[in-house]
């Protein structure tokens, strides 16, 4: 007998990994003309869309490295390289918030609406797809 927990029973990877990445990028897109009508700044703006660019960029990259039981050290390659990402991304927005409050928090916004729209549709996805246990 096999127990589930707490998130349910395993999932599938889904076929349209595609659908969260697309999502994000349209958020960011659709922020840009609200940027422009409340006159905020765009730099802001900018620094966020570089920043999502080039963390999918990099998750492109890291997306050829197969964790499995078997290659441990690709599995501990991968952790560091997405922690990597994180604190990447954390520094330039930090580093923005100490040169100009206001561009840097515009950039945290901006940033974490298209993470949370790639989060939610990638949790829609997983989430949709039939158990495999």
């Amino acid at each position: 007998m096999t127990r589930v927990g707490i998130l349910g029973a395993p999932r599938p990877i889904p076929a349209q990994r595609w659908l969260a990445p697309v999502g994000a990028a349209v958020a960011i897109a659709l922020a840009l003309p609200v940027f422009l009508l409340a006159d905020w700044p765009l730099s802001g703006w900018a620094i966020a869309a570089v920043l999502w660019v080039g963390g999918e960029a990099f998750a492109l990259l890291l997306a050829r490295i197969r964790p499995s039981a078997d290659n441990i050290a690709g599995s501990g390659i991968l952790a560091f390289a997405m922690m990597f990402r994180l604190l990447a991304v954390l520094v330039v927005l930090l580093l923005a918030a100490a040169k100009d409050g206001d561009v840097g928090l515009a950039a945290a916004l901006v940033y974490g609406l298209a993470y949370s729209v790639e989060l939610l549709l990638s949790l829609v996805g997983y989430y949709s797809q039939e158990p495999t246990a």
